[in-house]
């Protein structure tokens, strides 16, 4: 008689945890079917839309400026126009709701939502030893918040990335982390002891915030719970020299260059299986040839020739990278596939036109995860397709059992 198939993810929501339990042989043959990863790049500053978009939709379009950079990998992507979320503005705020989706960022008394990345690493729990990693070109800004709008801190040094993931402390270290955990664990219960005491005394609008914090709280303590259950297993070996970190701000190609070299290791690895990456507008003047300003500045190019070429160079570079994060995706095997088969990335910015500021129809483009690519999909220009139903297939695809995500109004398909 077979051995009956369970579906891993049911068998954790049905125990009511999300702890990281081994691939069992029930669980389906792992090797043969390797899961599903998501990763979201977001440049932030925008890509500039004569360059990037083709003038003809389909599969058989001519490629744009940009694109043509890509054309190794056009059966692998697709692009898409006419995609932004609904009510965003406030000059450079609708940065924090790119993978939100909450509306009116920048307005007095704006909170913002979870993000889509963090909403997908809760959906999976730790079935991975980070259910997320939010990376950064510069600073721990990043585009990753969780369900109470807080912001998850990014990483931006790949050299502390590539420790935390590959490197395993001394035993005093491990021990005292261990410790550390605890601890926080101590503390919330304790806190949690005063929950009645607080809402016996509270007012109906206190007790609603309350109850919020509580429930962060008995978040917390599952996390601390099952991010100890990794303490024991040994860290992956990768033969890869730790990276040397590039101090220069100004290095944009180089530092992220860096982090993308690392998403082949961290995927292979299943070290995580979702991941953001957000490339930073605040790096000065580039060091790139022909650029004499900054990128910030360039963005508003005022239909300055000049400044249009050489906003375009900076451009030209970052696609560059992510060419060569594409080939790096391409050339490593997995399960009779390649790492890209396996991988929903996903590229783009939360403006439009960052000219104007103009945080609609958002430049757009979606690679691998064994989906049919290699098209240019257009929406609506003045009544734009909310790109929040793009994150809901990429939901489905990863293995989330949702049909709504933010302002979702359904499924996207092309």
């Amino acid at each position: 008689m077979p051995t009956p198939q369970l579906n891993r993810r049911t068998f954790l929501k049905a125990s009511g945890i999300s702890m990281a339990l081994p691939m069992l042989e029930a669980f389906g043959k792992v090797a043969e079917t390797p899961p599903k990863r998501a990763l979201f790049i977001c440049n932030t500053l925008g890509f500039y839309s004569p360059a990037f978009y083709p003038t003809v939709a389909g599969p058989n379009y001519e490629p744009s400026e940009y694109l043509s950079l890509l054309e190794e990998h056009r059966k692998d992507f697709t692009v898409f126009s006419g995609l932004s979320h609904p009510d965003q503005g406030g000059e450079h705020a609708c940065e924090m709701t790119w993978l939100s989706a909450a509306r009116n960022p920048g307005r007095d008394g704006f909170h913002n939502s979870i993000s889509v990345d963090q909403f997908t690493a809760e959906e999976l729990g730790y079935v991975t030893r980070f259910p997320s990693l939010s990376l950064s070109s510069d600073g721990p800004m990043s585009q990753s918040y969780t369900g109470n709008g807080v912001m998850v801190p990014a990483m931006d040094r790949p050299s502390e990335v590539f420790a935390k993931l590959f490197l395993s402390g001394r035993p005093d270290e491990v021990a005292r982390e261990k410790r550390r955990l605890s601890d926080g664990r101590s503390i919330l219960d304790s806190l949690g002891d005063q929950r009645n005491r607080l809402l016996g005394n509270a007012s109906p609008a206190d007790r609603g915030q309350l109850d919020d914090y509580f429930e962060a709280i008995r978040q917390a303590e599952r996390d601390l719970t099952e991010a100890e259950a990794w303490f024991d297993r040994p860290k992956p070996k990768v033969d890869t020299k730790a990276p040397e970190d590039i101090l220069d701000k100004t290095d944009l190609v180089g530092r992220i260059e860096l982090l993308f070299k690392l998403v082949p290791l961290i995927l292979q690895t299943d070290s995580t299986r979702v991941i953001s990456i957000v490339v930073q507008n605040n790096h000065g003047i580039p060091l790139i040839n022909g650029v004499d300003a900054e990128h910030h500045n360039l963005s508003h190019h005022g239909r300055d020739p000049d400044r249009i070429d050489q906003l375009k160079k900076i451009e030209r570079a970052i696609l560059a990278c992510f060419d060569s994060l594409l080939t790096q995706l391409n050339s490593r095997e997995e399960a009779g596939a390649t790492l890209i088969d396996h991988t929903l990335t996903l590229l783009g910015s939360n403006l439009g036109n960052a000219a104007a500021h103009d945080p609609r129809n958002n430049p757009i483009l979606l690679s691998g995860g064994g989906l049919k690519h290699g098209s240019f999909s257009t929406h609506s220009p003045t009544d734009n397709t909310p790109l929040s139903n793009l994150f809901l297939r990429m939901l489905q695809e990863t293995g989330v059992e949702t049909d709504q995500f933010a302002s979702s109004s359904g499924v996207i398909d092309w």
